[in-house]
């Protein structure tokens, strides 16, 4: 789909008169915005805190909604949480941020570096770092609804924002749904959110309709085997060869049983089994990340890995009671998928604040974001994820004339122009926002 021409046959109806002026109103009310908004990212950026720990950050973040003059409401299902934002009879619009850090020993050398240091839910002390962008998404947030609340003649409505906890872990935004997100609130007629993409220069933004991340489960096969002495393997059935076997087989998988218009990804990431190199294991344990935009996909995909591993271990001899065992975590992060509607109406809305020419379609990623089950409740909320450049234009041009990439996302040397990244996520998303209020 080719976001230039998004604009072609679609109706909406907005007060395009009024746009300019709408637009010198966002610029000038994000330029009182972002010194603050730079500060606050910093501080946010040397006090991360992991997920489900993110106690601090909630704070901080409902005293951001409660000096914007929002409703708010603390500890919503944990640590996340909700403001609202009522303007007279018009759309609902939900903004979402997410508040949590990564475990990694920052080595940016960054003034504002962060040197803290947590302990996981198994007690072990690790680092912590804001190495995702969610410090600049909750800036942006934070930015953005100062602003839309400084401007409020100039739309009617009700804002729903929500800073979410843990969506490293992919547990935050089902919290806050099971708690009642969009029963107790009003229900969003539109739900918007960004992330940082270090491999777009910063004061641009990637847009596109349809699938953007993929969706993640995880797998567990116990491969059974009879153990012995590796000198006599004609006794044994091993287990490590029919793992091996399975690995191989689980490639044909993409390659063979899904179409080649369809993306998907089966990664063996984990494979363990046996002790001593004489001494052939009675079993093998090994972890799959398995990636997907369809629903259909991924239940061939899973149907696939049991059938293979089945078969492997059939054909070492194992009885049909010692079979492997194939468990898919209950855990998952379902696709993030644009709305087809809202992203032709974003796209439209952006480029009245920043021009076309700074909008980017970006193909979908296979990586995982929780996003996507606010899309999946039964209220069948429209939802829309905008990449948000990251990277300086002038190091971009350096790093490409090298032959090199932009440190990625979650990568301890992360280094994103935390200013430009900042004011183009305000500028965009108040225009996002005020364009869909006004819409008739």
């Amino acid at each position: 789909m080719n976001l230039k021409l998004f604009l072609i046959g679609i109706a909406i109806i907005i007060q395009i008169d009024a746009m300019p002026q709408i637009r010198e109103k966002i610029e000038k009310e994000t330029q009182k915005q972002i010194g603050y908004a730079l500060e606050l990212c910093k501080y946010l950026h040397q006090n991360p805190e992991l997920s489900f720990q993110e106690f601090e950050t909630a704070k901080r973040m409902a005293s951001e909604l409660h000096k914007a003059g929002f409703e708010v409401t603390e500890n919503f299902g944990g640590n996340n949480v909700v403001g609202i934002l009522k303007n007279g009879n018009g759309p609902v619009v939900m903004l979402r941020t997410d508040m949590d850090a990564l475990p990694i020993e920052e080595k940016t050398g960054l003034e504002f570096a962060s040197t803290k240091t947590s302990q996981t839910t198994d007690g072990k002390e690790v680092p912590v770092m804001h190495a995702c962008g969610h410090d600049i998404h909750m800036s942006v947030w934070a930015g953005t609804i100062h602003t839309l609340a400084a401007l409020k003649e100039h739309w009617k409505g009700t804002l729903l924002v929500i800073a979410q906890q843990a969506e490293e872990y992919s547990g935050g935004a089902d919290k806050a749904i099971n708690e009642g997100l969009f029963s107790r609130f009003p229900t969003p007629d539109y739900a918007l959110a960004y992330h940082i993409n270090p491999s777009l220069e910063s004061g641009t933004i990637g847009l596109i309709g349809g699938p953007v991340f993929a969706g993640v489960k995880t797998a567990e096969i116990t491969v059974f085997g009879k153990g012995g002495h590796g000198a006599y393997p004609e006794k044994c059935i091993d287990p490590v060869v029919i793992a091996s076997r399975i690995v191989m087989d689980l490639q044909t998988i993409v390659s063979r049983e899904i179409s080649p218009l369809e993306p998907a990804v089966v990664t063996v990431g984990s494979i363990h089994g046996g002790t001593r190199p004489n001494i052939i294991p009675d079993e093998v344990k090994m972890e799959l990340t398995l990636r997907y935009y369809s629903d259909e996909v991924i239940k061939k995909v899973i149907a696939a890995i049991k059938r293979i591993s089945h078969s492997a271990a059939q054909m070492a001899g194992m009885p049909e009671d010692q079979l492997p065992f194939v468990h898919i975590y209950e855990k998952e992060t379902p696709p993030v998928i644009n709305d087809e509607k809202l992203s032709q109406k974003t796209f439209q809305f952006a480029t009245e604040i920043i021009g076309s020419e700074n909008i980017q379609e970006t193909p979908p990623a296979m990586v995982g974001e929780d996003f996507g089950k606010y899309g999946r409740t039964p209220e069948n909320v429209p939802i829309c994820l905008i990449w948000l450049g990251s990277t300086e234009p002038a190091l971009m041009k350096q790093l490409k004339a090298e032959g090199k990439e932009p440190y990625p996302l979650h990568s301890p040397r992360l280094n994103p122009d935390y200013k430009k990244t900042i004011e183009t996520g305000i500028k965009v998303m108040a225009g996002n926002v005020i364009g869909l209020m006004r819409e008739k």
